[in-house]
């Protein structure tokens, strides 16, 4: 058992209030007073977390309940703060926004699930709004009191005053404020310079805007650290209460008995696959695998590599220079055919497709992918269609689908987000889907699973699927086998038997 590292969620009325700057800035702030911060994202954001890293020093985590369950929260929160003095977690959307559902039952609790809210009393942390003042005076006070009495288990214990106008916009705000008994923990004036790279997804991940996006994080911590009391957030950090006693999250229990010979899995990086949480990397390395990264911009494969992961990103940035790599083109074909076991999630579905946006991929997979102006967003619960190496038929996730972008059958018609089965290929997912303005159900499927290789748009939380994982890596291990690696320690010479 450990006990509770304090912690402080940084939420809003709604998206757009400044959350990012503000946690952002607290979190380098913090760090550059010396404390030891962990960083930490509600919700199933893949980019905030990069630039929390950049701030914290620390590799940024997510705390989804609808991803991962809740009953995962406290221990995921346990392992990712472990040695920090503080952590800060940033919210998504507004405090009490979260998984939209269908059935008026579910809901009915005025908490939602995944929301920050549900998070913030999970924890026992207490919370501290951000208030975007733009256009705000003195209505703000009845906007902070329908807040702070909407749902009593959530502990609203103050504010930070964001895009302030002038000292007289500072002034009418705190006393709203005031007047509903919440106090002011500093105030951010409007700056230009706290802005962070964004384009059609979002913010610009932080591993892609490079130098704009450590100067954003700096210019955040500057400002946080003069306009905010970080004392007085620590002392309020310091009320978080029931986390205490929890058991940290532990990748080596999670997925039992490593498989034997330490496979190689090779992880897409670099500027076109960022999206990735910090759980996977720690559940292969539990289950046996030795885990490398590489850049499909300009890497080949590792050296005897026996299964591949390629994850989310923005690979129609950077489509032209994916395509001008053909040694790794070549050498992902190469082990698709040698039946090595690959799974690829939204963007690794587009790079083992034939092609996307005119661009020539690696052609691992019978479909064609565009860039769409229809953003696909949200959770999905799903269910295997086909067995492959990793799911069996039937096994129940929950997902979440986040991209511009739709993949075609090679030769054929749109069909939407998916590639519909043909021949020896068949749907990775199906789920059901409710039209939100007249009710009506219908059937999706998603993915490709064609021998061993495994893709589709839905996005998984490792955390949630260990089992997934730990059978990846015995495949990876059994392929192995079968192919005569030599799977000696990276960095010794490897070569094939």
């Amino acid at each position: 058992m450990v006990s509770a590292v304090p912690a402080v969620v940084i939420a809003a009325a709604s998206s757009g209030s400044g959350k990012t700057t503000i946690a952002t800035g607290l979190m380098g702030a913090l760090r550059a007073a010396g404390r030891r911060v962990a960083p930490f994202k509600v919700g199933p954001d893949y980019i905030d977390p990069g630039y929390h890293a950049l701030a914290a020093g620390r590799v940024g985590r997510n705390l989804d309940p609808v991803l991962v369950g809740a009953h995962r929260i406290g221990p995921l929160y346990a392992h990712g703060s472990h040695g920090a003095d503080i952590a800060v977690i940033e919210g998504v959307m507004g405090l009490f926004d979260g998984r939209i559902v269908e059935e008026p039952a579910a809901a009915a609790d005025p908490i939602a699930a995944g929301s920050t809210a549900e998070v913030a009393v999970a924890l026992g942390a207490p919370v501290v709004m951000v208030v975007d003042g733009t256009g705000q005076g003195q209505s703000v006070a009845a906007m902070l009191h329908g807040f702070c009495t909407y749902d009593p288990r959530v502990r609203i214990c103050g504010v930070i005053l964001n895009r302030v106008g002038s000292p007289r916009h500072e002034q009418v705000l705190r006393q709203a404020c005031e007047r509903v008994g919440l106090p002011v923990f500093g105030a951010i004036r409007r700056d230009d310079q706290l802005s962070v790279p964004a384009r059609h997804l979002g913010l610009v991940p932080a591993a892609e805007s490079g130098g704009p996006a450590r100067a954003a994080v700096e210019a955040m911590s500057r400002s946080v650290a003069a306009g905010v009391d970080l004392d007085a957030l620590v002392r309020v950090a310091a009320a978080t209460e029931p986390a205490a006693g929890v058991a940290p999250w532990t990748p080596a229990d999670e997925v039992g008995e490593p498989a034997p010979g330490r496979p190689l899995v090779a992880v897409a990086g670099g500027r076109a696959f960022t999206f990735g949480y910090a759980e996977h990397p720690e559940l292969l390395a539990a289950a046996g695998a030795q885990v490398v990264t590489f850049d499909p911009l300009s890497d080949r494969l590792p050296e005897h590599t026996s299964a591949m992961i390629i994850g989310g990103g923005f690979p129609e940035e950077h489509a032209a220079e994916l395509s001008a790599n053909t040694a790794l083109r070549r050498d992902v074909v190469a082990l698709a055919a040698a039946g090595a076991p690959i799974v690829g999630e939204c963007a690794g579905l587009l790079y083992l497709a034939r092609e996307l946006d005119g661009h020539q991929m690696t052609g691992v997979l019978p479909v064609d992918g565009r860039f769409s102006p229809r953003l696909t967003l949200g959770y999905r619960d799903a269910v295997a269609s086909t067995g492959s190496p990793f799911h069996d038929i039937g096994d129940r996730v929950v997902g979440h689908e986040f991209h511009r972008s739709v993949v075609v059958a090679a030769g054929g018609g749109d069909t939407g987000t998916c590639a519909q089965p043909r021949g020896d290929i068949a749907p990775a997912w199906t789920w059901r889907r409710v039209d939100p303005v007249t009710g009506a159900r219908s059937t999706v499927d998603d993915g490709v699973v064609i021998g061993s290789v495994h893709a589709s748009y839905l996005h998984l939380h490792p955390a949630s699927t260990p089992r997934a994982v730990r059978r990846l890596v015995a495949a990876a291990a059994r392929w192995a086998d079968a192919a005569e690696i030599d799977r000696r320690p990276v960095g010794d010479t490897m070569t094939r038997r």
